[in-house]
């Protein structure tokens, strides 16, 4: 086997026969002397192994990389989406021209229930990171469900609150008092974005303020106070 020589003076590279190994001789360009190294001497640089990590006792890699799945927003999700946007408004325009007296209240945190996993479900569709890898399937639907609910429950927090730390609830919350109950409300819900769909704190802040912002709008088309306490 040719043993690769490099010539210390003139850094010319050419190969001998392994035969010529220990010896010393002459550059075939400089005539610098050369000190052949023997085979066994020679560096071998191997290629890198494609999959580095621990092995069995095969030699198989035993770690393998996760694979993520990509997904886009089908057609579907977003003809839903925008029909049952159109739904909610027309039955909220029903409902602000009804008279249901004290299930009034029901009703409101009925629908409040209702579209709390439905939100949460279509503000992911359109907020989440695709190169981060997605919920799919059962999974997203029990993760939706669960922040949907938790966004529902909020509205049933702030006023509760409301009506127990201020006198004046029943009057009318001033500026400062809404804002409070606001963003303690705000950041519950993206804590709740947060551990149910691993999103960027910026991003779970903007999930659960739609939401809120949907609902809000709905509360306007129903005559009623943009928030409770108003």
């Amino acid at each position: 086997m040719p043993i690769s020589v490099t010539c210390p003076g003139c850094h010319t590279r050419f190969s001998v026969g392994d035969q010529h190994g220990g010896k010393t001789g002459a550059c075939p360009k400089c005539k610098g002397p050369i000190e052949i190294p023997k085979a066994g001497d020679e560096v071998v640089i191997h290629a890198p192994e494609l999959e580095a990590g621990a092995k069995d006792a095969r030699g198989r890699s035993v770690l393998k990389p996760i694979k993520r799945k990509e997904a886009t927003l089908s057609v579907n999700v977003t003809v839903a989406v925008v029909c049952i946007g159109i739904l909610a408004l027309a039955v909220a325009w029903l409902f602000g021209r009804s008279d249901l007296g004290d299930a009034r209240i029901y009703a409101l945190a009925g629908g409040a229930a209702l579209l709390g996993p439905l939100l949460a479900y279509a503000g992911y569709t359109f907020l989440r990171d695709d190169e981060l890898g997605v919920y799919q399937g059962t999974t997203v639907l029990v993760r939706s469900l669960a922040c949907g609910l938790v966004y529902a429950l909020l509205w049933g927090i702030y006023w509760y609150l409301g009506s127990q730390l201020f006198a004046n609830y029943a009057e009318g919350l001033n500026t400062l008092q809404i804002i409070a109950l606001g963003l303690f409300v705000l950041g519950v819900g993206t804590f709740a974005a947060l551990v149910c769909f691993d999103l960027e704190v910026g991003t779970a802040f903007f999930h659960c303020a739609l939401y809120f912002l949907i609902t809000v709008g709905l509360r306007f088309v129903m005559n009623l106070p943009l928030v409770p306490g108003m």
